[in-house]
């Protein structure tokens, strides 16, 4: 069957209905990006990846990369879309056209994303790691490092990576044992190991940049004594030409679970002696640098997500209102009853509706954020970019760690409306399962980021950020409660934002006490209920639009899409809320037998 790819529909939905990204255009850093440019740049975004992407997901999968003497080959098939995305400027497509971006708001190029990476994540991995190497050399590097490298890598002609991770020090990044020592002539010579690196050796570019968190010679042991370098697969001369090889060598491609045409490399730095580096940003900086551009990645991951659930939701609605089987249950005592699509079974329609709702909720979260940082970008006011900012920062495990989770789930649910042809691979729902599960994983596991929003973001200026984020879900209940469709999810909506609010307080209480070990054993459960509101506020902006402009007259051909905006938040509030507040009590007993009991009592000997 085809694969479907975001819903053009709720696209648009989002981006004007919802966030109104066209008022951007009134400012003069965006002028030029009004409406009609928007739709253009969605829909050209849409062709490339229908067109020249997609048809390369299900090669990619079945062909994976060839590791020969060091040397990545990724599918043939990938490089006409990657000539395509270099030519259309899509790599850096937010980012300043001096430096081979478009200039694109956020909120949009994260729309023209979600077509992108829906059509074939592990083909747009190349893409989205270099941009976020981009980012580390546009916020971080000398005016000499922008010149040589920016460019190239925005534009797509060079690629980038992140090298952090190592046998020994997978999330403990402190643990790192790569070494840089100081050349004569300012560079760093460079040596150690690395693994995981997505991306990290390929055929796709004629360079690739790799960022590299390595210890210099003498720095203190920790994170504190870690520095960020630049290290090229091929030297960078002072014109800009390629030099020397530089001993970057890849001795390892990963088999894996899914993203099987991404390159997993196993890198080894300066096994010859020849590897050189620059610093990049402050010595013994290196990790906090990093970890200033993790908002990007994590971000980029939530999207990954939600573009792989997405596209499993179109494909399983799809497949439910073509496949026939069975006699509806009213006529079920009927043997000549006809068979009849699998959508009009209950079971069925309530698990495409959960379905719908988290993609749905979703892709409003994650284009919100992207349209905060839109936001930062004309604020004039700096208390208000630190609003804005706190915001942001809030949000973001909510977006990487709760999104993925329930991401992965849905794509589950989407192999379960297929029944037993969704575990066979003429059908896309299995790959789009296997290739979700490292969204959980990787750019920091979920259990780190339900400590990270736990212990650092909970408190971070005195609770600010959460306080502004309830501020902003009064105001769509003081909308919800206006019109009549919407007016009975309020109550069960304020006394979720309440209980948010006491866990929060309660936790953040625990999480800075002796009870520290009990608190954090809760931390992903804290997540997940902050995410399930997060959702629900969504859903209810959502509705709130939808109802407005139903009682306003909507035409009849909007009043399907329109009534479904109103059934996606009623079942979320009304099915999902309750549990949501059952976990809560659950949370506020902070009971501590995941820390009490003994490692012996597990058993498994």
């Amino acid at each position: 069957m085809a694969q479907s790819i975001a819903d053009a529909k709720d696209v648009q939905f989002v981006l004007h209905e919802q966030l109104g990204v066209a008022q951007l255009g009134e400012h003069e850093l965006f002028a030029e990006f009004n409406r009609k440019t928007v739709d253009l740049i969605i829909k050209e975004a849409r062709n490339l990846a229908i067109k020249e992407i997609l048809p390369t997901h299900a090669i990619g999968d079945r062909e994976g990369v060839l590791l020969e003497n060091g040397k990545v080959a990724v599918p043939e098939a990938f490089h006409r879309p990657w000539e395509l995305l270099v030519e259309g400027e899509w790599v850096g497509m937010s980012e300043d056209p001096e430096y081979g971006g478009q200039g694109i708001p956020y909120a949009v190029a994260c729309a023209a994303n979600e077509y992108l990476v829906g059509a074939n994540m592990g083909f747009m991995m190349y893409a989205t790691l270099t941009h976020g190497a981009g980012l580390l050399v546009d916020t971080y590097g000398t005016k000499e490092q922008k010149r040589l490298f920016l460019k190239k890598m925005f534009s797509g002609k060079w690629t980038g990576t992140m090298l952090l991770t190592e046998p020994e020090a997978g999330s403990d990044v402190g643990a790192l044992t790569t070494a840089a020592v100081p050349n004569d002539d300012g560079t760093y010579a460079i040596k150690g190991a690395k693994i995981f690196i997505s991306a990290g050796e390929h055929n796709l570019a004629e360079n690739i940049i790799h960022p590299v968190l390595a210890r210099i010679e003498g720095a203190p042991e920790g994170t504190d004594g870690v520095s960020l370098f630049l290290v090229p697969k091929f030297w960078v001369n002072d014109d800009g030409s390629l030099g020397e090889f530089n001993d970057v060598v890849c001795t390892g491609v990963e088999d894996k679970l899914g993203l099987h045409s991404n390159a997993t490399c196993s890198l080894i730095l300066g096994e010859n002696g020849k590897c050189r580096g620059l610093l990049l940003g402050d010595k013994h900086k290196g990790v906090r640098a990093m970890f200033k551009m993790m908002n990007a990645a994590r971000l980029a991951v939530g999207l990954q997500g939600l573009a792989l659930a997405g596209n499993s939701y179109l494909n399983a609605l799809d497949y439910a209102r073509k496949r026939l089987q069975g006699r509806s249950l009213i006529d079920f005592k009927d043997k000549s009853a006809p068979s009849v699509p699998i959508i009009q079974h209950p079971d069925v329609k309530r698990m495409l509706l959960s379905m719908k709702a988290f993609t749905e909720g979703a892709r409003s979260l994650i284009y919100y954020i992207s349209f905060l940082e839109d936001q930062i970008k004309i604020a004039a006011d700096e208390t208000e970019k630190r609003r804005l900012q706190g915001m942001i920062d809030f949000l973001i495990p909510i977006s990487k760690g709760y999104v993925t989770d329930r991401a992965f789930e849905a794509c589950s649910t989407g192999v379960q409306i297929f029944g037993g042809y969704g575990y066979i691979q003429e059908y896309p729902q299995e790959r789009l399962l296997r290739d979700c599960r490292i969204t959980q994983i990787y750019e920091g596991t979920n259990g780190i980021q339900a400590m990270d929003l736990l212990g650092r973001k909970l408190g971070q200026d005195k609770g600010a950020p959460i306080k502004n984020i309830g501020a902003e879900i009064m105001k769509i209940m003081e909308l919800a409660k206006q019109e009549e469709q919407t007016e009975p999810l309020c109550d069960l909506m304020g006394k979720a934002l309440y209980m948010l609010n006491k866990t929060a307080r309660y936790m953040g209480k625990n999480a800075a006490s002796l009870r520290v070990m009990f608190a954090f054993a809760h931390a992903t459960p804290f997540m997940e209920v902050v995410g399930d509101v997060t959702m629900a506020w969504m859903l209810l902006w959502r509705a709130v639009i939808a109802a407005q402009k139903i009682n306003a007259g909507a035409p009849k051909k909007e009043q399907a899409f329109l009534d479904g905006q109103l059934k996606s938040a009623e079942y979320f509030i009304t099915s999902v809320l309750p549990g949501t507040l059952g976990k809560m009590h659950g949370l506020l007993a902070l009971n501590g037998a995941a820390v009490e009991i003994q490692d012996a009592s597990f058993g498994g000997k």
